[in-house]
């Protein structure tokens, strides 16, 4: 393990991050809201934390090794959640302890959506601004960011790339370069980014709104500027742009970079993963469409087949977006669209979950296996279109089912033991680990209720579902940390 490289990027990871809460200031200035200096001094104290990091080891240049990179990964997401903190700890609107704000800066760098804050509508534009920047940084992963800009430094970058990408396989790259790669996915990224912004500001929202909307819709993030979300804008217009935008961000960001290098949109229609993400979606909100139509809950077809598409998608996602409390939806609506989250986004999205290809396995894996006890001697491989899955990468699905089924368990049994029922607790890990944000019972609406010992489960939770659970576990082993 080489702990001198490890030192140096990090330092360099924290010196480039704290360049970001240079941006607040200046919405701060343009909206006159008086919440500039908390933003200067977690400037401060970041870079010169960095620079403090870095300097002693900036003449390091050895080459980065795998394990390496998974410590990077692991340590920079725990730092960076707590030095994003600072500037929701040190300002004065929202009055947040260290807690509360280290919970909000990581749910907004993970993507989670979950909140503790109340009153948001009321809040500085350059703090809500800043909560929707933490999204849209944290929705690709600031890693693969830092990737693009590392080999400039003298550092590899494929080992960072394979550890924080999301996905059962990791190893496939867009361009021979993992710089180009990562260059070519950030490109995409801020190209629907500006597309999305441009679409709501033409719905009716302000540019302010419109930007930030943009920010939290293509990272998946579900961090609004206001209370009500995006129920506040009461705007059937703006529900559809948001439901075609967090679907296209909630699609494998490797099929969008396929369709625009070759110019075509079939590349999707061929892809199991995605009409598998679609059919999935389709059923979801064709199943809250029979509910609320049958109960009545909505006066007209349309807004009835509005909300509940905008749900479904938004739920299904895990974006965490809601124009409606859908935790009072009748009938077993609100824990189907719950149970949705586990599944996800593709690999490769910014959405969280388990992701569709793992469920498109293991499903395929159980036919195979109806299939093996009529002719026990066939073999029949699992495949994806026209090819074989190798048997290696059904193993890990399987295993990363297992522990995620154990973890999950884990955590939920931590919550109850903390005081809260069960509705509230089984909710509040799946809002957390799926990276979802708004949950059942207690947390419905927000986090501000539940006590500090829940609240670090659910932090951890965040962390454990942006990084995939065995990022972080792999940590733990003493088969890592043998030479």
């Amino acid at each position: 393990m080489n702990f001198k490289v490890i030192q140096r990027i990090l330092g360099l990871l924290l010196i480039v991050f704290s360049i970001s809460m240079l941006t607040p200031i200046i919405v701060s200035v343009i909206y006159s809201d008086g919440a500039w200096l908390p933003f200067i001094e977690s400037f401060a104290l970041t870079a010169g934390l960095g620079l403090l990091i870095w300097w002693p080891v900036r003449r390091c240049h050895e080459e980065l090794r795998l394990r390496d990179g998974f410590i990077v990964v692991a340590s920079f997401w725990l730092v960076l959640g707590t030095v994003g903190a600072a500037p929701l700890y040190l300002a004065t609107v929202p009055d947040m302890d260290f807690t509360d704000a280290v919970f909000e800066s990581m749910s907004g760098l993970t993507t989670t959506g979950a909140t503790v804050i109340q009153g948001l509508d009321v809040l500085p534009k350059s703090i809500l601004y800043y909560r929707q920047q933490l999204q849209w940084l944290g929705g690709m992963g600031i890693i693969v960011l830092a990737v693009a800009v590392l080999p400039m430094l003298g550092v590899g970058g494929m080992q960072l790339y394979r550890a924080e990408t999301p996905g059962p396989i990791k190893d496939s790259k867009l361009t021979p370069r993992i710089t180009e790669t990562a260059k070519a996915l950030w490109y995409i990224y801020l190209g629907i980014t500006v597309f999305c912004g441009v679409a709501y500001w033409s719905a009716g929202m302000s540019i302010f709104d419109a930007i930030s909307h943009a920010f939290s819709t293509v990272a998946i993030g579900g961090f609004s500027t206001h209370d009500a979300s995006m129920g506040h804008f009461n705007s059937a217009a703006i529900e559809w742009i948001a439901i075609l935008f967090m679907l296209i961000a909630g699609v494998n960001f490797s099929l969008h970079f396929v369709a625009w290098r070759d110019g075509q949109v079939t590349v999707y229609l061929h892809d199991p993963e995605f009409r598998a993400f679609i059919v999935v979606l389709v059923m979801v909100s064709a199943s809250a469409y029979g509910v609320l139509i049958f109960s009545g809950t909505f006066e007209s077809v349309p807004e009835t087949l509005t909300k509940s598409i905008f749900q479904a998608v938004s739920i299904g996602t895990t974006t965490g977006f809601a124009t409606a409390n859908f935790s009072a939806w009748p009938g077993a609506l609100p824990v189907l669209l719950i149970l949705s989250s586990f599944i996800g986004g593709c690999a490769g999205s910014t959405g969280g979950g388990m992701k569709v290809i793992r469920w498109l396995l293991i499903y395929r894996q159980g036919i195979r296996e109806l299939f093996r006890l009529v002719h026990p001697n066939a073999e029949t491989p699992v495949k994806l279109g026209a090819k074989a899955v190798p048997d290696r990468v059904i193993e890990a699905v399987w295993g990363f089912f297992s522990v995620y089924v154990v973890m999950f368990a884990f955590m939920m049994i931590i919550l109850m033991s903390t005081g809260l029922d069960q509705v509230t607790a089984f909710s509040a890990v799946a809002a957390t680990l799926n990276n979802l944000g708004p949950g059942l019972g207690g947390v419905a609406e927000n986090f501000s209720s539940v006590n500090d010992v829940a609240k670090w489960v659910a932090i951890m939770g965040m962390l454990l579902g942006r990084l995939e659970i065995f990022t972080l576990l792999v940590l733990i082993t003493p088969t890592f940390w043998r030479n």
